[in-house]
């Protein structure tokens, strides 16, 4: 299960450029749209470790 730390997101929207189909942007903050393969890759992108897998 892919979650985002809503106290950690800074809002970049690099996961959303990594994995558009796993990840969106709302209100400022990240969003899981659903797990993707490519879910690690934005994971493992995110400036301040928001996303936890």
């Amino acid at each position: 299960m892919v979650k985002i730390d809503k106290e950690k997101c800074i809002g970049c929207g690099l996961c959303a450029s990594v994995c558009p189909d796993g990840f969106e942007m709302k209100d400022g903050k990240a969003e899981v749209k659903k797990a993707e393969a490519c879910s690690k890759d934005a994971a493992e992108a995110c400036p301040v470790e928001a996303i936890n897998l």
